[in-house]
């Protein structure tokens, strides 16, 4: 009896392909009977217009999609109880992912493949934020380090860690379509949502000590030396050259990117941890720190130009540079008298 079941539901799934097959055959044969009624001068026509339509659509689309997003006062709302840093990393992800549109994986027919300073910007901000998430899970967001990681961090933090450039087709990891870069950073910020709200309802952990404060300036500073010593070696083998320098402007929006995020967050946890800040006698020294990352955040040149140090054109890669340095030094004054 079984068996005759299966012969029948064989048979029945083997007219239905053989009926589809019989539509796509039909379906091809009018399109190809339809292409051949075409003239040759459409053809031509259709040729020399698709590239047109294409070029600007692209054009068009440039200046729509550049967007370099460095407003520093976030009309973020914190929950009682909740963690304002937390609440500012979230607003930040889901502005630039679903607000301003992610143009770092953007494939080549889309405008934002042809930019560079927005996805560079993007990516810069991204790679802070990520890092720093890092920070929140396995440190502040931790009893004295020593309890269970928090799940929504975790899986945050994994989120944001995903390579930024990832489309839905991605040969170098599968044939078949993935998850594309923004759906990952979409899904953490939910997750940093879920934690901010366990939080305030005092169902999560988030440790607003002062050991807990040093160990994370200290690891800001280290990602700003990092890219201060980054900034130096390509000035050091670039600056002053002859031709339009097309590295610099890429180079300095991914250090804004970064800086703008760390500003945002180091306001942040200056209102997380007032009670540490204000105890230590920190107020002036850290509106000092935020004032050289705001001015490093918001350097906006025209053109990004790489002159030479003593030369008449400026050198905007130095300046910002400048500026990471001061950062990092008052970085470490602050982490400094934290230790004490």
């Amino acid at each position: 009896m079984a068996q005759e079941i299966w012969l029948w539901l064989k048979e029945k799934f083997m007219a239905f392909f053989a009926m589809i097959g019989r539509g796509l055959r039909a379906l091809w044969r009018y399109f190809t009977g339809w292409l051949v009624t075409i003239s040759g001068s459409t053809w031509r026509k259709v040729a020399v217009a698709l590239p047109l339509v294409f070029v600007l659509y692209i054009l068009i689309g440039m200046p729509i999609v550049h967007r370099v997003d460095d407003t520093l006062n976030l009309p973020t709302t914190t929950p009682a109880g909740g963690s304002r840093v937390v609440a500012d990393i979230g607003y930040l992800v889901k502005r630039e992912t679903v607000d301003h549109g992610w143009t770092a994986n953007d494939p080549f027919f889309q405008p934002g493949w042809w930019l560079d300073n927005t996805p560079n910007y993007q990516k810069g901000m991204m790679g802070a934020l990520s890092r720093f998430t890092f920070e929140l899970r396995d440190q502040i967001g931790r009893t004295r380090g020593s309890s269970a990681v928090d799940k929504d961090l975790e899986q945050a933090a994994g989120n944001l860690a995903k390579e930024p450039d990832r489309w839905v087709i991605d040969f170098s990891n599968s044939i078949l379509p993935t998850t594309p870069s923004d759906s990952y950073f979409r899904q953490a910020v939910k997750q940093l949502e879920a934690y901010n709200a366990r939080l305030a309802a005092g169902n999560a952990v988030f440790e607003r000590r002062s050991d807990n404060l040093q160990a994370t300036l200290d690891r800001i500073a280290l990602d700003l030396g990092a890219s201060s010593a980054a900034l130096e070696t390509y000035i050091g083998e670039n600056a002053g050259g002859v031709l339009p320098d097309f590295g610099a402007d890429d180079l300095f929006y991914q250090v804004k990117g970064q800086v703008y995020a760390y500003t945002v967050i180091l306001e942040a946890l200056r209102a997380d941890f007032t009670k540490v800040v204000e105890d230590r006698e920190l107020t002036p020294l850290y509106n000092e720190l935020l004032k050289s990352l705001r001015a490093a955040a918001t350097l906006d040149p025209v053109v990004v130009t790489n002159g030479a140090i003593d030369g008449v054109f400026a050198n905007h890669l130095s300046m910002q540079g400048f500026y990471l340095l001061r950062a990092r030094t008052q970085l470490r004054e602050v982490s400094n008298i934290l230790l004490k």
